[in-house]
């Protein structure tokens, strides 16, 4: 079995870690408050540190994700 898909990066693991974090917040105050745009971020900053090992594009993409919910108000 090739292990090299399982290894995961300190900074990628760091980086998923705080966007967990930032899950867990969007999804209950979405949920609580019934807006869907917090909670679609917040189910998006769950999944994407799975597609991509680039540190760059995690924290671009982190950083876009958490910032959606401030600019579009649903």
């Amino acid at each position: 079995m090739d292990t090299s898909l399982f290894q995961i990066d300190t900074n990628t693991l760091i980086i998923a870690v705080i966007a967990g974090a930032f899950w867990m917040g969007y999804f209950a105050y979405g949920k609580k408050q019934q807006m869907v745009v917090p909670m679609l971020s917040g189910i998006a900053l769950c999944v994407y540190p799975y597609f991509t090992n680039n540190i760059w594009i995690l924290c671009i993409v982190g950083i876009v994700l958490i910032a959606i919910p401030f600019i579009l108000k649903f």
